[in-house]
């Protein structure tokens, strides 16, 4: 529990700082991600900011070793309402009414699947088998990509209204997904007992190669998005996505059982089905008004 709320409060930190570096950088764009990384990697907030979401991955690894993959994400998820405290106090950055009643259904949703548990019969189980993991995350990494070169064509057309960000929220959340099922994948290998023998036994495992493309294409992907959308509702949106397709296709992967209890089953799957819907019915436009920052330098009288 502690190392959750930890990469929670990781999580949540390294997003917020990523954005404000990214405010400060000219626009950056997937389609040139050599000039991306190299700005990038030229600012000292957004390293802090890495830095901290790496942190929080490490401590992922010891939070799929002791709880159930549902359950853990149930608690990853609540790290949402420390987001968007952070994304109004440090970003500036206000929700909405509609979206903060989405953010509210989404906790309750999640609190359905945490009600669902039970630790005198979850289990946490170590392996799975690798066809079925790569039957599961190769369509999804290539429907990731996808999706966020669609949203791009359409960020492109003129006349066009602002994007919340959601379409690029949901690509981003399912190569998080995948990195999620890797990282759980390796969690079952990790020993102190035998390091070397660890080691030998994650290279021959498809995780660590899926967690090298999500981590390459997800940090050029994700780093684009962050800087034309607001951060309290992005990463909400690939935060759901991830825990919601974490939980669903991990539990079936590594064989962690539903409830046999009918009352337990009922809140996990209402829990699952009331967040796919809230997230399908937000908003797809920004109706705001442009920030000052935003206007073009021809409106300004020289």
């Amino acid at each position: 529990m502690a190392a959750a709320l930890m990469a929670n409060v990781l999580y949540s930190s390294g997003f917020v700082l990523e954005k404000r570096a990214l405010a400060a950088l000219p626009e950056v764009t997937v389609r040139r991600p050599g000039r991306l990384l190299r700005l990038v990697l030229g600012s000292p907030l957004w390293i802090g900011g890495s830095l901290a979401l790496a942190a929080g991955f490490a401590a992922q690894l010891i939070v799929y070793r002791t709880l159930p993959i549902a359950a853990a994400q149930g608690i990853f998820v609540s790290g949402l309402v420390l987001l968007v405290l952070l994304s109004a106090r440090l970003l500036g950055e206000e929700t909405s009414g509609r979206e903060r009643y989405a953010l509210a259904a989404i906790l309750a949703a999640l609190l359905m699947v945490v009600l669902s548990l039970d630790e005198a019969t979850d289990t946490v189980s170590r392996q799975a088998p690798y066809a079925l993991v790569l039957l599961l995350c190769v369509p999804s990494l290539a429907s990731g990509v996808w999706l966020y070169r669609a949203a791009e064509r359409r960020a492109l057309r003129r006349h066009r209204l602002p994007t919340t960000g959601v379409e690029y929220g949901v690509a981003v959340g399912l190569l998080y997904g995948v990195s999620s099922l890797a990282i759980k994948g390796v969690s079952g290998y990790w020993t102190t007992s035998d390091p070397a023998g660890a080691l030998l036994s994650v290279l021959r495992s498809p995780y660590p190669y899926l967690l090298l493309f999500t981590g390459a294409f997800g940090l050029v992907m994700s780093q684009a998005a962050l800087q034309r959308c607001r951060a309290s509702l992005i990463v909400p949106v690939c935060t759901t996505v991830t825990c919601l397709y974490t939980a669903v296709l991990g539990t079936l992967s590594f064989g962690e059982a539903l409830p046999d209890d009918p009352l337990r089953l009922a809140l996990r799957l209402a829990g699952t089905a009331l967040a796919v819907t809230v997230l399908l019915s937000m908003p797809k436009h920004d109706t705001r008004p442009p920030q000052p920052s935003m206007v073009t330098k021809e409106l300004t009288p020289p």
